[in-house]
């Protein structure tokens, strides 16, 4: 018992510094959460994984993950654009994850249990050098940007 009273800065360090350890896991719980790239790619390609991109139309143009549907967040909630089939794992990114991480908690609350934020969203799919697709406005600035290049080595 002396022990436990001479030392206790100790005793709750420890406990303070398991707790830190163990929060994360305890935070993400078994069905949320957010995934690195790989296993968003994993599950894209082995479960039929549906890849949601919540940005803005204009963002979404400038640049977005091959094959994304884009339903941006405010128009989430009730969107055709979702699978009908709720077991699917959705893969939900926004540029930088920030937004994705809502987005996926409204899915889970909507009945969609495999919703999942990709960790780090278009920013980390990219540094993966994961394919990046662009639409609209984002395919004439491509084809500019070619252009110029092309002018350049000739």
């Amino acid at each position: 018992m002396k022990f436990f009273v001479d030392n206790w800065i100790l005793i709750l360090v420890a406990f303070v510094s398991g707790g830190m350890l163990v929060w994360p896991m305890v935070r993400k719980g078994g069905a949320g959460g957010s995934v690195a790239t790989g296993e968003a790619v994993r599950l894209i390609n082995r479960e039929k994984g549906v890849l949601i991109d919540v940005c803005e139309p204009s963002e979404f143009a400038a640049g977005h993950a091959a094959g994304a549907r884009n339903v941006p967040l405010a128009q989430l909630e009730g969107s055709k654009e979702l699978p009908s089939n709720k077991t699917l794992p959705l893969l939900v990114m926004c540029a930088s994850g920030g937004r994705a991480g809502r987005a996926a908690a409204m899915l889970r609350r909507a009945g969609y249990e495999r919703a999942m934020a990709v960790a780090g969203g278009t920013n980390a799919w990219r540094e993966a050098q994961l394919p990046i697709e662009r639409s609209g406005a984002g395919k004439s600035a491509e084809k500019a940007e070619k252009a110029d290049k092309a002018e350049k080595s000739a």
